[in-house]
């Protein structure tokens, strides 16, 4: 019986190894091919990773009795999924900042968080510290505004 340990695993390994074929496509200048790191190297570092992690959940002994499936939130899951593909397809047009604020404020009260407080503080400072992060500490331009709000 598959446990939900397991299923998690498989999905997770299924996405690992797609990011990790993405990673390899990722366009290099001809003098980033001998340099030790690229735009994919963490990239691919992290698609190890985590075909590592899932292979490791997947092939570990499992318990006598077995984990049930029929807890699983199965509807907070698919919307949580949905909510990314929403996420992707608003990034561009609505800045980094605005949509993942957004994307964060949503999924935290789709999995129950009510209070206004930890909403906000959790996911303003966050976004804005790493797109801070990436953009003034990295030089990576993430563009942080919606289309309409740029000059």
């Amino acid at each position: 019986m598959l446990s939900k340990d397991r299923i998690g695993a498989l999905f997770m390994l299924a996405f690992s190894l797609g990011y990790g074929l993405m990673a390899t496509r990722i366009p290099l200048l001809p003098f980033q091919r001998n340099q030790a790191f690229t735009a994919q190297t963490m990239p691919e570092a992290l698609a190890i990773l985590g075909i590592a992690l899932s292979l490791a959940l997947l092939l570990k002994p499992g318990s006598a009795e077995g984990q049930e499936i029929r807890g699983f939130r199965w509807r907070e899951a698919a919307l949580i999924c949905a909510l990314m593909v929403a996420y992707g397809f608003l990034l561009r047009p609505g800045g980094f900042i605005l949509a993942t604020i957004a994307f964060l404020f949503a999924a935290m009260w789709l999995l129950g968080e009510r209070r206004w407080l930890v909403l906000i503080g959790a996911s303003v400072p966050i976004v804005i510290g790493f797109w801070a992060l990436m953009t003034q500490g990295l030089d990576v331009f993430i563009e942080p505004f919606p289309e309409f709000m740029r000059g």
